[in-house]
């Protein structure tokens, strides 16, 4: 379903990234809200902002604020052909209304791909599909949905496309053993160019359990790194655990195991205590030209109406 005019082109080619989300999301584009960044805003985010972290082998470089509601469902970082790359954040109230209308009453971690920003989004607990919409760099809106395979859970945690572009990979919730995997809308030559039904091609099939995924985001081809929001550690040796999933072989629309190993714990840093369950893990992004990792976490109480962003580089 196209929502979207291809009149704002201009907009999103000669406007300022923040003008630019303003007549997007006024019109039905991008849910979600964007920042600009070049690569030495990117570096200027870590200056001086490092924090204690029990995540083996990756350094902590900084950390930085943002709004809970409008931007702490997820976040992608977004590099078009023609422009400079920015941050694109997901959020409870960037849903457009004429989506919310609909019934997608929650949006999940986003990704991006060679400009498309890729939105996950989720019914109510009666569901019977989920839904992906796809911007693309001209700013057009393109609905894609998936009628749930039996014992499919309604859920739509995340959106992570594949290096090569081809696959979708997205996560159910609670306690699961698998991943899902999709074609890329509009990326994927096997799906409709405008919208329209998105059928599932294949899952990952994990060697271990994992529970309440948030996120993931590819490393390269066969790696994953994906947020938890398990709080009880009886999947793993700690709370909101950072997950690495390698596979087997790289994706290729055919079913695949991968083997889940925990990186360890993500930070739980605020003004405001709280047990881990208080907190909230949600999105995450990893930029493999900068080598960034980025994670969202929801801080407790008190404290819930900002979120705080980490980020990671690997250690050599």
């Amino acid at each position: 379903m196209r929502l979207v005019s291809k009149g704002l082109r201009a907009v999103w080619r000669g406007a300022s990234v923040g003008a630019v989300c303003v007549a997007l999301c006024a019109g039905g584009g991008l849910a979600g809200t964007a920042h600009a960044t070049t690569a030495e805003a990117e570096a200027a985010d870590g200056a001086g902002a490092a924090f204690p972290s029990a995540v083996s082998g990756w350094k902590p470089v900084g950390k930085y604020e943002i709004d809970a509601q409008s931007q702490a469902q997820g976040l992608a970082g977004v590099r078009p052909q023609h422009g400079k790359p920015y941050m694109y954040y997901a959020g409870n109230t960037s849903i457009p209304a004429s989506v919310r209308e609909r019934g997608w009453s929650h949006i999940g971690d986003p990704d991006s791909s060679r400009g498309y920003v890729f939105d996950a989004y989720q019914g109510g607990g009666d569901a019977t599909a989920k839904m992906f919409r796809v911007t693309t760099p001209a700013g057009d809106a393109y609905e894609y949905v998936h009628p749930l395979a039996a014992g499919e859970a309604m859920n739509n945690s995340f959106a992570a496309v594949s290096p090569d572009a081809r696959w979708l990979v997205s996560g159910e919730w609670d306690t699961m053993n698998r991943l899902l995997v999709f074609p890329t809308p509009m990326l994927n030559a096997t799906t409709p160019r405008t919208g329209g039904a998105l059928p599932l091609a294949a899952t990952i099939e994990l060697d271990r359990p994992v529970k309440d995924i948030q996120g993931c985001t590819f490393l390269d081809e066969k790696r994953l790194v994906c947020a938890s929001d398990d709080s009880d550690a009886k999947l793993f040796p700690v709370a909101k655990p950072l997950l690495q999933i390698e596979l087997k072989k790289a994706l290729n629309g055919k079913t695949v195991t991968g083997h889940v190993t925990s990186l360890g714990g993500l930070p739980l840093l605020s003004a405001c205590p709280g047990a881990p369950a208080d907190f909230e893990t949600e999105g995450n992004d990893y930029d493999r030209r900068t080598g960034v990792l980025r994670v969202e976490m929801i801080p407790p109480r008190d404290c819930a109406a900002r979120a705080t962003v980490y980020e990671f580089k690997r250690k050599r």
